[in-house]
């Protein structure tokens, strides 16, 4: 599960990082931020709820 998750957010960055070097695709940009943002709170999420068993 963590590996899926680093995955995610290596994805996301990449998809970031793309978005704002190529010129027209700052969309591309937006929607890799918001993701990263929220795969990052999922897995933070689920960290808490393996720990607690």
């Amino acid at each position: 599960m963590l590996r899926l998750i680093l995955a995610l957010l290596v994805i996301w960055l990449v998809l970031s990082v793309l978005g704002f070097v190529i010129k027209g695709l700052l969309w591309l940009a937006v929607v890799g931020i918001i993701l990263f943002v929220v795969t990052a709170a999922w897995g933070y999420v689920k960290r808490e709820t393996f720990d607690r068993r």
